[in-house]
């Protein structure tokens, strides 16, 4: 089975936010898949088997890659949605999630580094100086050279306050970086000449902790084309992923200039982080999009069983509990995809300079990072049981998609740490009200299915979005570990709400191409994702409910040696 981008899906996605003309997006995303097919996706498996290597302080990535890559470059993709003034495309965050969703479903690894050169981009044009722009980000937005984000380190994973890695002042305007970062996504390759890092380092002067952390572009080549002192002493042996080089760096008195003020290195590197999240939770959808396929063509060819009323063997499609798993990972990824395209129609009107959606943006990015990255395993992990024994050895590549998709909850802020930052920091926002338009909007969702003959769907948006009412209410009767215990299950429960919403939007949108006389087979798909969503999915709202108001997550005492 080879990899079909899902161009309809996406297009009818698209237009069910509003606001886009299907002229612009239709040859993009025809484009698009043309290249994902052709040359991307025959890679993805031979990616998986040969990796990426590492000898004598370089990285090769697999054989054929560099050329793809420059291809890929070559034809603008890395410029989709930047900015105009530097050489990109100047379009759409939501159409350069679509086409991110095409990349990387096409092959996970390739699609890693430009996700990270892309976020590096919307840091320097918001917080570097005019001389750093100028002479970065041209070629950072041609793709011809590569960004990475430094953060994590031995000691400091999850908590930045602890880093180490140093800054000292140059005295000519630049300083000097040393230190080590693991987990550097495509810190080395063989892609380009230049790879920009942008690292977080501490002055010698910084208060302590987080506030104390600066931002610094340190490149691999210096302007004079020299060397810099940056240098990867390796890369690691993971679960998935394997022709992503996830490196460890050794920055020795390396030349760096401040991106930003200093002291203020954080903020700034949350522009690029913010970016990144909804692209893993974009990587959900994408691994999602191509388990499904995987797992669809597999049950139509694979006989096992007899099916009711039917002589002889059967696709094992025939069996109801085999169409209930596969229509189960269609229904989350199209709300996963649903979702995503939401945050990317709130980051697009945050970047226009509308407060209100700079806070939705700001809302649902946490969710889409955890939810859709979570349904990103639930489907890959489904695509492996319908493939039975054939799902569990790595001929078929279903394993190699639930290997894949594991990173996605972990990197880029854990999925626990997205949670709270939703609850804490989202929700109970004092100045906002962006959770409470939200919930207002799902209503509304709801009530056009209702106008729109599809009461099932409506009442199961409705009351999936009573419950995410009620437990927004419980989060601000609470405090302290309480809200700490509850955020999990409240983002999961964010999620499927804010999916069936969507989902039973896309429904109502559908019902009226329909009853127009457009019978578009997206449109026919849109409301049986929406039904099965609705009788599926929707009902787990209630339990989580439930389990965030009423669920206790015990003290430390209770995990003692005698009960471990």
């Amino acid at each position: 089975m080879t990899y079909r981008a899902p161009v309809d899906a996406l297009r009818f996605s698209l237009a069910a936010i509003g606001d886009l003309a299907d002229d612009d997006v239709e040859p993009i995303l025809r484009e698009a898949a043309r290249f994902a097919e052709e040359r991307l996706a025959p890679q993805n498996r031979l990616g998986d088997k040969f990796g990426a290597r590492f000898a004598n302080g370089e990285v090769m990535t697999p054989d054929g890659w560099p050329a793809i890559y420059k291809a890929w470059a070559e034809a603008g993709w890395n410029g989709v949605d930047l900015p105009t003034a530097w050489g990109g495309m100047g379009l759409q965050t939501r159409l350069a999630a679509a086409t991110m969703e095409i990349w990387t479903s096409a092959c996970m690894s390739f699609a890693l580094g430009p996700v990270l050169t892309q976020g590096a981009v919307d840091t320097l044009e918001l917080h570097a100086s005019d001389a750093l722009k100028a002479a970065y980000l041209p070629r950072l937005v041609s793709g011809a050279w590569t960004a990475t984000m430094n953060l994590t380190e031995p000691q400091a994973g999850s908590d930045l306050g602890l880093l180490r890695t140093r800054a000292d002042r140059g005295g000519d305007g630049s300083y000097r970086i040393t230190g080590s970062k693991i987990y550097i996504t495509y810190g080395e390759h063989d892609l380009t000449d230049n790879i920009v890092h942008l690292v977080l380092a501490r002055l010698a002067d910084a208060p302590a902790g987080t506030r104390g952390i600066s931002l610094f572009l340190v490149p691999k080549l210096l302007p004079d084309g020299s060397r810099n002192g940056v240098a990867c002493t390796g890369i690691e042996h993971k679960l998935g992923i394997h022709a992503s080089p996830t490196c460890s760096m050794s920055f020795e008195n390396a030349a760096g200039w401040l991106v930003g003020e200093e002291n203020r290195g954080l903020a700034c590197m949350f522009t690029m982080m913010n970016k990144a999240r909804l692209f893993t939770g974009l990587q959900g959808v994408a691994v999602a999009e191509l388990a499904y396929q995987k797992a669809l063509a597999f049950a139509r060819e694979r006989r096992q069983g007899r099916a009711a009323g039917v002589a002889g063997t059967s696709a094992i499609i025939a069996h109801p509990d085999v169409r209930r798993n596969l229509m189960t990972m269609r229904a989350l990824t199209a709300a996963g995809r649903a979702l995503a395209h939401e945050a990317a129609r709130a980051i697009d009107g945050a970047h226009a300079g509308d407060p209100a959606a700079e806070q939705r943006a700001a809302l649902l990015t946490p969710v889409v990072k955890a939810w859709c990255s979570d349904i990103g395993v639930e489907a890959a992990s489904i695509g492996v049981q319908i493939h039975g024994g054939m799902g569990y050895v790595e001929e078929t590549g279903a394993a190699q998609l639930l290997r894949d998709a594991r990173i996605t909850p972990i990197y880029e802020g854990t999925n626990g740490i997205q949670a709270i930052d939703l609850v804490t920091r989202k929700v109970l926002r004092p100045d906002s009200a962006a959770v409470e338009e939200f919930i207002a909007d799902c209503h509304g969702a709801a009530d056009a299915c209702v106008s729109a003959a599809l009461g099932g769907v409506g009442a199961a948006a409705r009351q999936a979005t009573q419950a995410l009412e009620e437990a927004t209410a419980w989060l601000r009767r609470h405090d302290g570990e309480a809200l700490l215990g509850a955020a999990t299950p409240y983002l999961e429960l964010f999620g499927i709400t804010a999916g069936m919403a969507l989902l039973a939007r896309s429904a109502a949108a559908a019902r009226r191409r329909l009853d127009a006389g457009d019978d578009a087979a997206a449109a026919r798909d849109a409301i049986v994702d929406a039904a099965f969503f609705a009788g599926n999915i929707a009902p787990r709202a209630a339990a989580l409910a439930r389990i965030v108001a009423g669920g206790t997550v015990p003290g430390p005492d209770a995990f003692s040696e005698a009960g471990a």
